[in-house]
């Protein structure tokens, strides 16, 4: 335990702790007061303040993750969620995209892992488009990206420009491949929890020549409230091998072509499962 972890404030201190859990999925109090040299009490009263914010679910003893809207929703703890499989995703994804070709990037930070390899990847010149704020900061200063923000209203909690006005402004464009991800994939569908967001997301698909969508394993057979679009509307899904069989085969039984992407090390293609109407190569875009 270093010293740096008995110094934190509460607020630091809670935002640590929702990270472990976020990554590890659960902890029980006892591994989280000695991993913050803190006694039991305040570890509860942390814990009773991250359940309050809907980031975990307290039992006798300790906490789970808590995948709730909030979680959903809350762009700094999505940053902080399954960091190894997005990367490791947006990894292979970056091979799918060409010099002298537009892409469009939807709010999520698997496609936000796309932007951070784009600044050392050199695939220039290339038109970025996204509604993303933190996909913008990160993009803004680099050489040979044509950068397009999506304007529309400015959503805090997602860091995004959301509503009328953003999906106006993607249907106005045409692009080469749109990146996206979802809350939940499902019986041949893609879901998200929140309505304002759905909107958006069908009209990035319809603006797109291809595309591609980008989950981490947990997405898998998980539901959400509100269904995006049917799987068959993407020519690729990209999932990291933490994805059990059982989900796998849920995709070849819905014809969804697919590629599973290696964590670690080398974030290179495992396995690729190609499905009808599916000749062209991998990374044809």
């Amino acid at each position: 335990m270093s010293a740096g972890t008995t110094q934190q404030g509460p607020a630091a201190r809670r935002s640590a702790m929702a990270e472990q859990v976020l990554a590890d999925g659960s902890a029980t109090a006892a591994e989280l007061a000695e991993r913050f040299g803190v006694s039991l009490m305040t570890i509860h009263r942390d814990l009773d303040e991250l359940e309050r914010q809907g980031i975990v679910r307290k039992f006798r003893g300790g906490v789970t993750a808590q995948p709730s809207g909030v979680f959903e929703s809350n762009v700094q703890y999505r940053l902080k969620a399954m960091r190894a499989q997005k990367a490791a995703v947006a990894d292979h994804a970056l091979g799918l995209i060409e010099p002298g070709t537009a892409i469009m990037l939807d709010d999520s930070t698997t496609a936000l892992e796309i932007a951070r390899g784009l600044r050392l990847a050199g695939i220039t010149p290339l038109t970025v488009v996204t509604n993303f704020l933190e996909a913008l900061n990160l993009l803004s200063d680099q050489r040979g990206i044509h950068l397009m923000a999506l304007g529309g209203d400015y959503d805090p909690l997602h860091s995004s420009f959301l509503g009328v006005s953003c999906v106006e402004a993607v249907q106005s464009l045409r692009v080469d491949v749109c990146f996206a991800s979802t809350s939940a994939v499902h019986g041949g569908y893609a879901y998200h929890q929140e309505q304002h967001i759905v909107s958006v997301k069908r009209a990035m698909l319809d603006s797109a020549a291809r595309n591609v969508l980008l989950i981490d394993h947990t997405k898998l057979a998980r539901t959400a409230l509100h269904r995006v679009a049917p799987l068959s509307r993407f020519d690729l899904v990209l999932v990291d091998d933490g994805a059990p069989a059982e989900a796998l085969r849920e995709l070849d039984e819905h014809q969804v072509r697919y590629e599973v992407c290696a964590t670690g090390p080398t974030t290179a293609t495992n396995m690729t499962n190609v499905t009808r109407g599916c000749d062209d190569p991998a990374g044809a875009t």
